[in-house]
């Protein structure tokens, strides 16, 4: 992986986890909802560029801890992956909702439809990212701590208590969902979370940073001190 991209995705980390804690308090405080580019602002433009580079150079770091695990569970690894990469698709899809909704504001012109479509693409990215977290819990118990591998479990159960609200309770006003002690639990998971990564990854950094040949990784390693011919040790280079 290369130096610039594993410290600019480093360094996102850290941007999401504290955006999403600024979040959390500003709901606590009872202040408007806001994501990225919405409300509308002079900065809006630039929040939306922000966001897109932000969101491709984490899932680069997130594609690294998969291809990492390929070696070893090489279905969680592909789950990751996919998952992964819809929560880079339904965050493109966000972000040019938003950039579309903003223009419509500008010229006076009615953004209702959009703005439905942008909830439902909203509570999308939600969905894949609770996944993402949930798909790489065998990563993050290997090379990482408990305390981590089982904080991937929250994200998932709270994104269900806020679609629980929306189908049950009260359905959100588009273009944003409504605010709820369930989605405030859900940026302050996901803010731990993001920094615990960033943390993860600075203390393993020679992970992400050194050249992984998966051909390699899948062979068996020979033991050096066996008599002739020599043995092999498993089946894999990372067996249990």
């Amino acid at each position: 992986m290369p130096k610039l991209l594993f410290y600019a995705g480093t360094a996102f980390c850290v941007f999401v986890a504290l955006t999403s804690a600024a979040e959390a308090v500003r709901e606590l405080q009872g202040g408007a909802f806001a994501f990225v580019a919405l409300p509308p602002s002079p900065r809006s433009p630039w929040a939306v560029a922000v966001a897109l580079v932000a969101g491709l150079a984490v899932a680069a770091m997130f594609l690294r801890m998969a291809a990492l695990l390929a070696a070893r569970n090489l279905f969680g690894a592909l789950m990751a992956a996919l998952n992964v990469g819809g929560a880079v698709v339904s965050l493109a899809a966000v972000l040019l909702l938003q950039w579309r909704i903003v223009g419509l504001l500008e010229k006076g012109i009615d953004s209702l439809p959009l703005s439905e479509i942008h909830l439902a693409a909203c509570l999308l990215l939600g969905f894949f990212v609770s996944l993402s977290m949930l798909s790489l819990r065998p990563y993050f118990s290997i090379q990482a701590s408990r305390f981590l591998s089982g904080l991937v479990f929250v994200p998932a159960a709270t994104y269900a208590l806020v679609i629980a609200q929306e189908l049950f309770s009260a359905a959100s006003s588009a273009p944003l969902p409504a605010r709820s002690p369930a989605s405030l639990l859900y940026f302050g998971v996901v803010a731990l979370l993001f920094a615990c990564i960033a943390v993860h990854c600075i203390r393993h950094r020679h992970l992400f940073l050194e050249m992984t040949n998966l051909r390699e990784l899948m062979e068996g390693r020979i033991d050096p001190f066996a008599p002739r011919p020599r043995r092999t040790i498993g089946g894999v280079a990372f067996d249990t």
